[in-house]
């Protein structure tokens, strides 16, 4: 069966395939994996001996699957027919992002963004225009997510990016094929108007904490896994292929857009289960035109996106019982279109914010050894020992060289689950939670502090709460997570001696959300800056946005590290219930429904279908109007 969103209690749910008797299984496809792969990266040299390999592998499987090994799924489907810069002008607004990158110049699909004068939402399965430019604050236009004649049950529409006076949604359709790419034209005035939609076949991008698209430009950039199946007639029935959707689209119109010289050959032994495919589409014209890469290997990943180039680390989902780590391998695909290069490594990063592409040529990866990638719910359940791996990007070749050990430091290992890391300045943090979200006032873990440029020993800061969250505070930086019913706030200085700088405590609330993307910082200048973030009542975890809007946003201000409440926009019970939209798909909001937005120097909270603005009075925020846009 497919594995789900499913949110049940944050149980997640799990497909089971029979595949057949691990030991013959492992035998008769290995031996098809000795013939194909190569000990360095190597694309195949046709569509013939792509072809013969794929058959061969089938061929493979289908012998060994008849009895009842099975093995964990992360979205196969049940058939092949289910594969599935700051500005402060009005003129200029359009270049002030609402959204918290990783980093500048790449920007992550999300639930709003900026276009002119008009801010651009996506929330359940529609997306929404409101005018806010000339000190307006009012609802412009309002169309479905997806395109007329679409049925759009089994569909999730996720992510949101505007490219020039192009909005593109990014969404998951177990019924049509897999990501869902649909193009609407905005003009001048907010208006939208429906262009087209494509369908790009992969297998479910979803994870909890990463996104599946980024903008560079008027380069699109998707990663999605695709899974091999053993029993298609078509042995490129699972590639990544695109087609142009209309009323009675079939299969045969998917057309692919990776020939085998762009097929790279696996390097992990075991089941080659997963073809992980990185797509770039150029946005520049009316028509949709992608290219996609693929490297071949097991099923567990990371993808990560810096301005240079796309990384993609693979890992098993389970390891040999010689080896203490799971071998893994990191692609770098340049995004200028050279060919990928690779490194041979052990363990796994847990997340995107995991890595860092230093402009000085170095890699920085903090990995786990119990770790299998993002997909789906697996970043929230890393475990064991930690690493930071430390790489010049020279490093990187066809070969694959093997990380020396003496390029990974060993790090303190945290407690709990839920870990999160961040790079901040030249140093890396991380620490832990109780998992989920959920308050805990027994457990408290140190956050944990190091200079990975300088190779100074690690410091421990007792920050006393749960480490739910790490973000960048100017220089410096900023961790938030609960006890058992308070939300705390801990300022850290990055000098030369990092330090605990100041502490706030929201009583009886918790973060109503998770993502990054929950979060913003505007600078006001050097020192200072406002920060916003959703929260919650006393005692609920941060997942549950997702069977509940969040009930307010809450301000802080830094004021060279000192933190001060500015107040909150909150909610208005009852004027924004989401069974009154008549949702027709997407109904739960995967990706959150609460952002804090600074535009224009103006203060707005996105809580649900409200947008809440607020001004400044002395030193407290007071709500001066809001619109429901529903």
């Amino acid at each position: 069966m497919i594995r789900l969103r499913n949110y049940c209690g944050l149980v997640l749910l799990v497909g089971v395939i029979s595949v057949g008797h691990p030991k013959a299984y492992a035998n008769s496809v290995q031996e098809v994996m000795k013939k194909a792969s190569r000990s360095h990266l190597v694309a195949f040299e046709s569509e013939a001996a792509l072809e013969e390999f794929l058959k061969e592998l089938a061929k493979a499987k289908q012998t060994s699957s008849r009895s009842h090994y099975k093995m964990e799924s992360d979205g196969i489907p049940t058939s092949p027919s289910s594969v599935v810069g700051q500005a402060s002008d009005s003129d200029q607004m359009s270049e002030e992002s609402v959204t918290n990158t990783q980093h500048a110049g790449v920007d992550e699909g999300g639930i709003v963004k900026v276009h002119g004068n008009h801010l651009v939402m996506l929330r359940r399965g529609r997306l929404f225009t409101v005018l806010v430019g000339g000190n307006a604050l009012q609802p412009v236009s309002a169309v479905n997510a997806f395109g007329p004649g679409i049925n759009p049950r089994g569909t999730w529409y996720d992510e949101l990016l505007v490219s020039g006076d192009t909005v593109v949604v990014i969404g998951y359709s177990y019924q049509r094929g897999g990501t869902e790419i649909g193009l609407f034209d905005i003009n001048a005035a907010g208006q939208l108007k429906y262009r087209v939609t494509y369908h790009l076949r992969s297998n479910d991008y979803y994870s909890s904490r990463n996104y599946a698209s980024r903008l560079i430009g008027n380069k699109l950039i998707f990663y999605a896994p695709l899974y091999l199946h053993a029993y298609e007639r078509d042995p490129f029935h699972s590639f990544p292929a695109l087609r142009k959707w209309h009323e009675g689209a079939s299969d045969q119109e998917f057309k692919r857009i990776v020939s085998a010289t762009r097929v790279y050959r696996p390097l992990v032994e075991g089941y080659p289960s997963t073809l992980h495919t990185v797509t770039s589409c150029d946005l520049n014209s009316r028509e949709l035109e992608c290219k996609a890469t693929v490297v071949m290997g097991p099923p567990g990943r990371v993808f990560y996106v810096s301005p240079s180039s796309v990384y993609v680390w693979v890992t098993p989902w389970r390891q040999a019982k010689q080896e203490a780590l799971p071998r893994s391998v990191l692609y770098r695909l340049p995004l200028n279109g050279d060919e990928p290069t690779m490194l041979r490594a052990m363990g796994s990063p847990v997340d995107q914010f995991s890595f860092l592409e230093e402009g000085t040529g170095y890699l920085n990866v903090l990995v786990r050894a119990n770790a299998t990638g993002d997909g789906m719910w697996r970043a929230e359940v890393a475990a064991g020992d930690v690493a930071l791996m430390r790489v010049s990007l020279l490093s990187f070749t066809h070969h694959g060289n093997e990380v020396l050990r003496s390029q990974y430091t060993p790090l303190p290992k945290p407690n709990g689950y839920t870990f999160q890391n961040r790079f901040v300045g030249d140093y890396l943090i991380y620490g832990s939670g109780t998992g989920w979200g959920y308050p805990d006032k027994a457990f408290s873990n140190p956050l944990y502090v190091y200079r990975y440029a300088g190779g100074r020993p690690v410091l421990t800061l007792p920050v006393g709460h749960n480490v739910d969250r790490i973000e960048a505070l100017g220089s410096g930086a900023i961790v938030i997570g609960p006890d058992d019913k308070d939300l705390h706030f801990t300022s850290i200085t990055l000098g030369n001696y990092p330090s605990i700088a100041s502490r706030y405590k929201r009583s009886n609330a918790t973060q109503g959300e998770l993502r990054s993307h929950g979060f913003f910082y505007k600078p006001l200048d050097s020192h200072s800056g406002l920060l916003g973030l959703p929260i919650r009542g006393s005692g609920s975890a941060g997942y549950e946005h997702l069977i509940d809007n969040s009930a307010r946003i809450l301000f802080l201000k830094n004021d060279a590290f000192q933190l001060k409440e500015f107040g909150s926009l909150k909610a208005k019970a009852g004027t924004s219930s989401d069974s009154n939209d008549k949702c027709q798909a997407s109904c739960v909001d995967w990706y959150g429904n609460a952002r804090p937005l600074f535009l224009q120097g103006r203060i707005f909270a996105l809580l649900g279908y409200e947008i809440v603005e607020g001004r400044l009075v002395g030193n407290r925020i007071v709500e001066q109007r809001r619109v429901n846009f529903m």
